[in-house]
């Protein structure tokens, strides 16, 4: 089944925006709708109390009930909507005026004394059944002697109708801004992620004999310009990556053929004319010594692409380094005696580490000093500790080397001693595996060449944590 395709980053960015600024104008509509609401209704209960108070007045000191008995359109023409109600009324009696137009049922109100002044407090509201709302409130008034009531309601007919329009003209203009910020963030967003377009386009383009194709980061934003910047690294690295492979594969290739080349040589040799017993065992001893190192070679092959593919699982442990290095120059003491050189080992301490990887990488270092070293001189294996760090160092007399080819020295397949190159049983693969076994423990591999004709290896392990130091 296909995967479902997802929705592109401009577009989703695009609605995002679009809902936030609809929803900010909707808000700010709202806020606005909302106040203007609560002045309009306020203005109106404001009006009502006018009113009543007004009438109330007229009551006490010019008016009689007989006066409204005989002109009741005195009091609607007085109002200020024809949908407005005012009733005036004693108590139990029916009322002296009434004014209802549209026959609304009043809400229950409590009635304010006439010696008590109006306030908003005594305002209660009511529902037509068209919904439009209703304000109402009842006072007691004092005309010719006699107790009245005084009801007047407004009916917000008209301040319904404004709010309306105005709802309207806030839903229209959410609406325009969803539409308007979608177009504008639409391009916006589309110019601003041209960089990762022409990123894409550059990126399809690379091919192995393009890789050092860079990306042009000057007119990148500086939010893309990180992004640039570790792509651009990234291809640096695969160019790098891609290099050491040709170089490696070139140089695998000049390695096996020619101990094979060696083998089909002696055969073909052998097989042109009939051997004596002992010169078939002499060819088969030197085949064998040739098999014997292509066999090496492919396990150190297999070892780094291990290392490389960080699948070599460790098995640390509790590490004396002066017994290490007595175990390493024990072994090597034979094959040093052959050529007058003396090992000399010093320094102790203790490390979390791999025993089998930690003495095959001290066993290339002392074998690479013996094997490079002046005949009759001296070899030192010693152990310096420096802010909890340790460095197991192998120090050998021998030709003084330029910076380039220290720099190539744990590169694979790599001989610096162009003289020796032939003899040499050596496949160049000695001092990579070093530092792929120093990798592997987060160390490192360094050499460096503390004296003219003096040059030193080291391990250099890192900073133990707290909890090993103390079982230590």
């Amino acid at each position: 089944m296909r995967a479902r395709r997802q929705p592109s980053l401009t577009l989703r960015a695009t609605l995002a925006f679009s809902v936030v600024a609809m929803l900010a104008v909707a808000g700010a509509g709202m806020y606005l709708y909302e106040t203007m609401k609560g002045a309009v209704m306020t203005r109106s209960d404001h009006a009502v109390l006018a009113r009543l108070d007004h009438f109330r007045k007229l009551l006490q000191y010019d008016l009689t009930l007989t006066t409204l008995q005989s002109s009741p359109q005195l009091f609607e023409n007085m109002l200020d909507s024809e949908d407005d109600i005012f009733i005036i009324a004693e108590p139990g009696k029916p009322a002296v005026i009434m004014v209802n137009p549209l026959h609304a049922p009043l809400p229950t109100m409590p009635v304010v004394p006439a010696n008590m002044p109006l306030s908003v407090a005594d305002m209660r509201s009511g529902m037509l059944d068209s919904g439009v709302p209703m304000r109402a409130a009842t006072v007691e008034a004092v005309s010719g002697g006699k107790l009245v009531h005084l009801t007047a309601a407004h009916i917000a007919v008209k301040e319904m109708a404004t709010l309306a329009g105005f709802r309207n003209r806030i839903l229209f203009a959410v609406a325009l801004a969803f539409m308007v910020t979608a177009l504008l963030g639409y391009v916006l967003l589309r110019r601003g992620l041209r960089p990762l377009r022409r990123m894409a386009s550059h990126a399809a383009a690379i091919t192995p004999a393009q890789l050092d194709s860079r990306m042009d980061n000057r007119d990148t934003p500086v939010e893309l310009q990180q992004l640039g910047e570790a792509y651009n690294a990234m291809l640096d690295r695969l160019a790098d990556g891609y290099q050491r492979l040709t170089q490696f594969s070139a140089d695998l290739a000049h390695e096996i053929r020619t101990p094979v080349g060696s083998l089909m040589g002696h055969c073909q040799v052998a097989l042109r004319q009939p051997r004596t017993e002992d010169e078939y065992q002499a060819l088969l001893a030197s085949n064998l010594e040739e098999l014997e190192r292509i066999s090496r070679m492919v396990e150190s092959i297999l070892f780094l692409a291990r290392a490389d593919e960080a699948q070599a699982a460790l098995s640390r442990q509790t590490l004396n380094l002066a017994d290490e290095m007595q175990r390493v120059a024990g072994y090597f003491e034979g094959l040093a005696e052959e050529r007058d050189i003396a090992l000399h080992t010093e320094g102790d301490g203790r490390i979390e580490a791999d025993p089998l990887l930690l003495r095959r990488a001290l066993s290339n270092l002392v074998a690479n000093a013996i094997r490079y070293a002046d005949e009759g001189s001296e070899i030192k294996i010693r152990v310096i500790e420096s802010d909890q760090r340790f460095r197991i160092e192998v120090e050998n007399q021998g030709p003084t080397l330029d910076d380039a080819t220290l720099g190539k020295l744990f590169d694979r397949f790599y001989r610096g001693d162009a003289s020796r190159h032939q003899s040499s049983d050596s496949n160049g693969l000695g001092l990579a595996i070093v530092a792929a076994i120093m990798q592997l423990h987060d160390g490192e591999a360094a050499v460096n060449q503390p004296a003219p004709g003096r040059i030193c290896f080291g391990l250099v392990f890192p900073r133990q944590p707290a909890g090993r130091q103390q079982q230590i």
